[in-house]
């Protein structure tokens, strides 16, 4: 989700809460200020202030590379004055996303990972702290762990070709209504195509093989509140398909279109963003840099900071939301109401099924004065996890702590930079001599936890000592503020490595879910013993890379986030076979005790599941929700239900 759409807030004074419009239920979000506070907030170091600059500006190319006439936003009040040529403000994610983002890929188009001349692997770009670097490690890891070759490669179609996109089945009278409206609009090919997909593993290999049998035919790109109400009007008049899209980083099948669908599709695209102003919300997903506020709601996302600032839940105030049958939301913004059940719980998670938000006003806290990193070497993965089972415990968890299986620490360790000097290599060494044999770690099981600490600078040093004192009851060692800032560095360049894996016969991806405490060591090793046992199974020639790691913690519990890949040379349906291998991944982690989802959630790949999930009755509840909100089927994408 996005690398800062709600960062802080455009006012000149900053506010303790923000309202953002509109919200795209899987998307972006593009934010104005609202109910700005006398003063201003304590100001952040420049490390701090860098990182809200990189992400506040994760979608900005230079002036000459962006739509002229559509990156702005409307406040309500301009909005109903019919202010559309009021005021412009620059959104970080340009209406032609074609131009800086790939099309068949994850993320920027000069953003990722390669093999040089010299057979090494780099990171091309200067959009990220491992950009230009050398990996030297990284391609003998893929040899050994996945069986690839740079002699088995793979090209990639380059370019779109718009004859293999579905023809546009248009409503002739909707077209001629929504031109009186004046709202932004294409037809075209790139901009369709862009829109039809999220990142699962099947539908980027759809893209770089093949084509969607089914697009949508018209993205519109609302200007505000007022601009969603006429179209969704306007689709229930002609009886159209609406998918709210925003960031396209979803991975449930969330926005691929239904293939039988027949009417107008729409693709409503809601991109926006707030600006800089010393405020930061804290809510840090993997996906940060192109998903959105929208898509956060829509899914119940979940963030790396959750510790300090929450979930997305706990972050939300007020919401509204453009539905067939009206507008929903609150008649006020308080931080409680005892007035049955709570009707943003039926918006957050609904996943684009019964309409799209417009508007949210979320918590904002000033940028952290202090941030520090931190490691700890556990023994093995089950100290790893008594240990973030008792920080929970003792409530003192970081701002994030993430603990790292053996295979993904290897993993991690083959995509460390080329070190700059002896001295440093020699370091490294030592260290290494000191955990393997001074203190007798077995580097095939030893696992790692990163750490990052935020807020006040002696709070953070006294809350640090606690951590590591916990740690050590566990047999933990601290490893080093470097180590915990390197795997964090990791975080936002990791989903690159699956297009370089492709290039090379590896289809790989992700998969979360969230469990008790008493059940994490077993599931973790049963789920990863179910993917090599049905990979074997399937035909799958060379052994999988199985791997995972506590990603949040809770009291009752925790999220654990499963990565999986192999080499498929020798299969002739790879996607197929990988899709049997995740349902039967999937399974396990349900009679295991875990969760269908802890954030990504259901779209149309998990909704198998849901009954299993949330009862027979409970399902029949949420359907009948969706049959009063939108009995004609409005929003058909067809997740979730």
């Amino acid at each position: 989700m996005p690398g800062a759409p709600i960062s802080a807030c455009s006012a000149s004074r900053p506010p303790q809460r923000v309202t953002s419009h509109p919200a795209a239920q899987h998307g972006s979000a593009m934010a104005a200020a609202a109910e700005a506070a006398a003063g201003s907030g304590p100001g952040s170091q420049p490390p701090a202030q860098r990182r809200l600059r990189i992400l506040s500006g994760h979608l900005q190319g230079s002036p000459a590379s962006r739509a002229p006439e559509a990156e702005r936003f409307l406040s309500p009040s301009q909005c109903r004055a019919g202010g559309a040529a009021e005021q412009p403000v620059a959104s970080t994610i340009p209406k032609k996303r074609q131009e800086i983002l790939k099309w068949n890929g994850w993320g920027y188009n000069d953003s990722k990972f390669i093999f040089n001349k010299k057979g090494q692997a780099e990171f091309t770009g200067k959009r990220y702290r491992l950009s230009g670097m050398v990996l030297p490690v990284l391609k003998e890891w893929m040899e050994k762990t996945l069986g690839a070759s740079l002699e088995h490669k793979i090209t990639s179609r380059a370019f779109l070709n718009t004859s293999d996109v579905p023809p546009s089945i248009v409503n002739e009278e909707f077209l001629q209504d929504l031109r009186a409206t004046k709202i932004s609009y294409s037809q075209e090919a790139e901009d369709r195509v862009f829109r039809a997909h999220g990142h699962c593993l099947h539908e980027i290999f759809v893209l770089r093989e093949g084509m969607f049998k089914r697009i949508p035919d018209i993205v519109i790109w609302p200007g505000c509140h007022d601009d969603v109400v006429k179209i969704v009007e306007l689709a229930c008049k002609h009886n159209l398909c609406i998918i709210p899209f925003g960031g396209g980083t979803s991975v449930s099948s969330a926005l691929e279109c239904p293939a039988d669908e027949r009417r107008t599709i729409v693709s409503l695209d809601t991109s926006q963003m707030l600006g800089e102003s010393g405020y930061c919300t804290g809510h840090e997903p993997d996906s940060m840099e192109f998903s959105s506020l929208g898509g956060w709601v829509a899914t119940r996302a979940s963030g790396m900071k959750k510790n300090i600032y929450g979930n997305i839940e706990d972050l939300v105030v007020h919401i509204k939301m453009v539905t067939p049958r009206g507008v929903i939301e609150k008649s006020c913004q308080v931080p409680r109401m005892s007035t049955g059940p709570d009707i943003h719980h039926f918006i957050m998670g609904s996943e684009g099924t019964l309409g799209v938000v417009t508007e949210v006003t979320i918590k904002i806290r000033p940028i952290p004065e202090y941030q520090k990193y931190g490691s700890v070497v556990f023994p093995n993965f089950e100290r790893g996890v008594a240990c973030l089972r008792e920080i929970a415990k003792q409530r003192c968890a970081p701002a994030s702590i993430r603990l790292v299986d053996n295979a993904q620490f290897q993993f991690g360790h083959a995509l460390k930079p080329q070190v700059a000097s002896i001295f440093t290599s020699f370091l490294d060494g030592l260290k290494k001599f000191y955990i393997t044999k001074f203190k007798g770690f077995d580097p095939n099981e030893l696992c790692v936890a990163t750490l990052l600490f935020e807020g006040d600078r002696e709070k953070v040093l006294q809350h640090e000592k606690q951590v590591y004192d916990i740690a050590a009851k566990f047999g933990g060692l601290a490893a080093g503020e470097d180590n915990g800032q390197r795997g964090y560095m990791l975080t936002f360049v990791i989903a690159y490595l699956r297009d370089l894996g492709l290039d090379y016969y590896v289809i790989g991806e992700s998969f979360e879910t969230s469990v008790p405490w008493d059940r994490v060591i077993d599931l973790c090793r049963n789920v990863k013993e179910r993917i090599v046992r049905e990979c074997k199974e399937k035909g799958v020639q060379f052994a999988p890379f199985s791997t995972c790691r506590v990603t949040q913690t809770y009291d009752a519990g925790a999220c654990v986030y499963f990565y999986f890949a192999f080499n498929y040379r020798g299969i002739s349906d790879p996607i197929h076979v990988y899709e049997q291998i995740e349902t039967a991944a999937r399974e396990e982690i349900l009679a295991n005790g875990g969760s269908l989802s802890h954030h990504h959630g259901v779209g149309k790949l998990r909704k198998q599941w849901m009954k299993e999930s949330i009862s027979d009755v409970g399902l029949g509840m949420l359907k009948s929700v969706k049959e009063y909100v939108d009995p004609n089927n409005i929003f058909g994408n067809r997740n979730l239900l």
